[in-house]
């Protein structure tokens, strides 16, 4: 029987795929870093095509992990990195030039001066203009890649975020498709239309042939190449790695948010269908189902979150593993005033500068690696408190708050993120929050799953963290600290 579906997860920094049952249990894993490229300061890039054979070899893997046969899958879904942008010729299926990924700020004099000239973008895409997303990255290879330009004139170039990156090449049709969770993260889709905008496109200079086509996001996007992955499965859920683990932790009504501690760190709640705009946050397209309105999110994005504890480990070399920053951090009775504001590519949410750089306040010479480790995990939940505050301050408050993300399982930085918010964390008892999200909705799709109740029947928990302690003073001096650091990029601007 056709019992399992096959999730594959495309992140940052690895490509994986697990094999689950209806149920969401893991029943087999494929995971494989792949390369980082960083041509020049600020700028990061992807070797799509490495992307690829990574990840038909992680499905592989996952399939003989879970000692399955391939025909006994499903259905398949597929969730990525987003805004990351591929750009390849339809002819031969090239890419033209690397993937440029999202924490790339190459784009960053465009993004602002867009930001500048009009509110169009904001208004009909829900984001504020950065270099975080797509459509200034297409305008970039479009300009400076050697024949691109001509070649997307006379329609011959692809666009694509990693999922439809993965689609065209998966599919025996080489279909050309994405959805609406992942469109609407480019700066080029109307999330109230749900199309691609003309006047957008045109201002960035994009031929509409490039885009693919947008479909719901449990549409159905090809069957997959058995002469590639070893079977022929439909796939039937496609979501952007947030969105999907909104999904996963069962975020189904106006209210309920999550948040996934990765590189980045990123709050979603859903706001149900109505797409409205509020100051310092971004709004979403969460998930569009076959036959329905779309479903839309408010979202926080933090650019570093994990990456600053990497920071410790790889650049200063002061910790030789994640796992030794909740003890350093609890050597401490407090944080003796020291505050990492870890802007190492700008502040993302609420407050939207490139300009602002990482900054450090409070060291002494009694200052020790416990405190850069305290302050590294600290950073991360004083940043969604900044996002939280935003969504309390426009009618939606965060009562608990759903989390997932290697992250969590730092019960000190967990515990503070509860002190934070005044509300409980609530650790999912499935760890795989992002991949059995777009599992679920591939199940959803193909009937293994009955309805969205059963779905969250079958949610479990794993913790519930309540706040034990005031934090008020601890967040005035973290808010002292951002302001610093405003000041010093206002100095160095200037």
């Amino acid at each position: 029987m056709k019992s399992y579906i096959l999730s594959i997860d495309q992140g940052t920094t690895s490509c994986r795929a697990i094999v689950f049952d209806k149920s969401g249990n893991s029943k087999g894993l494929g995971q494989k870093e792949f390369k980082q490229s960083f041509p020049q300061p600020g700028w990061v890039e992807h070797d799509a095509d490495e992307i690829l054979s990574t990840q038909i070899a992680c499905i592989k893997d996952a399939i003989k992990d879970a000692g399955i046969k391939p025909d006994e899958i499903a259905a398949v879904g597929i969730t990525n990195q987003r805004e990351t942008t591929v750009v390849w010729n339809k002819k031969t299926g090239k890419p033209v030039y690397p993937a440029i990924v999202w924490q790339c700020r190459r784009t960053q004099q465009l993004a602002e001066e867009l930001r500048d000239e009009s509110n169009s973008f904001r208004e009909k895409t829900g984001l504020v203009p950065d270099a975080y997303f797509s459509g200034p990255k297409i305008r970039w290879i479009l300009d400076n890649v050697k024949g691109a330009r001509e070649l997307a004139d006379k329609g011959e170039l692809a666009f694509g975020t990693i999922d439809t990156w993965l689609i065209w090449n998966l599919t025996k049709d080489k279909n050309h498709f994405t959805e609406p969770s992942n469109a609407s993260r480019t700066m080029l889709y109307n999330i109230h239309t749900l199309k691609w905008d003309d006047e957008l496109l045109s201002r960035l200079q994009i031929p509409l042939t490039m885009m693919p086509k947008v479909i719901p996001s449990n549409g159905k996007f090809g069957e997959t190449d058995e002469k590639l992955v070893g079977f022929s499965a439909p796939i039937l859920a496609n979501l952007g790695d947030q969105q999907a683990a909104l999904f996963g932790q069962c975020c189904f009504d106006v209210g309920m948010g999550k948040c996934t501690y990765g590189t980045g760190s990123f709050l979603l709640t859903n706001i149900g269908s109505d797409a409205k705009l509020v100051p310092g946050l971004l709004t979403t397209v969460a998930w569009q189902l076959e036959g329905q309105p779309a479903t839309y999110a408010f979202e926080g994005a933090i650019f570093i979150a994990g990456a600053a504890i990497q920071w410790l480990r790889d650049g200063l070399g002061i910790i030789e593993s994640s796992a030794e920053t909740q003890e350093l951090a609890e050597s401490l009775e407090s944080n003796d005033g020291v505050f990492f504001v870890p802007a190492f590519v700008g502040l993302g949410s609420p407050y939207w500068n490139s300009d602002v750089r990482g900054t450090i306040t409070g060291l002494t010479r009694g200052s020790t690696k416990a405190h850069l480790a305290r302050a590294a995990l600290e950073s991360m939940a004083f940043q969604i408190a900044d996002v939280a505050k935003g969504m309390s301050e426009n009618g939606i408050d965060v009562k608990e708050l759903r989390v997932d993300g290697g992250v969590t399982r730092n019960n000190f930085m967990v515990q503070f993120q509860a002190d934070l918010l005044k509300v409980p964390v609530i650790r999912s008892a499935q760890l795989e929050s992002t991949a059995w999200g777009v599992g679920a909705l591939a199940a959803l799709t193909c009937g293994l799953v009955k309805d969205f109740a059963e779905l969250s029947t079958d949610w479990q928990q794993d913790s519930k963290i309540e706040p034990s302690t005031d934090r008020s003073n601890d967040y005035e001096g973290w808010q002292s600290a951002v302001r610093g650091a405003f000041a010093v990029a206002s100095k160095s601007v200037s």
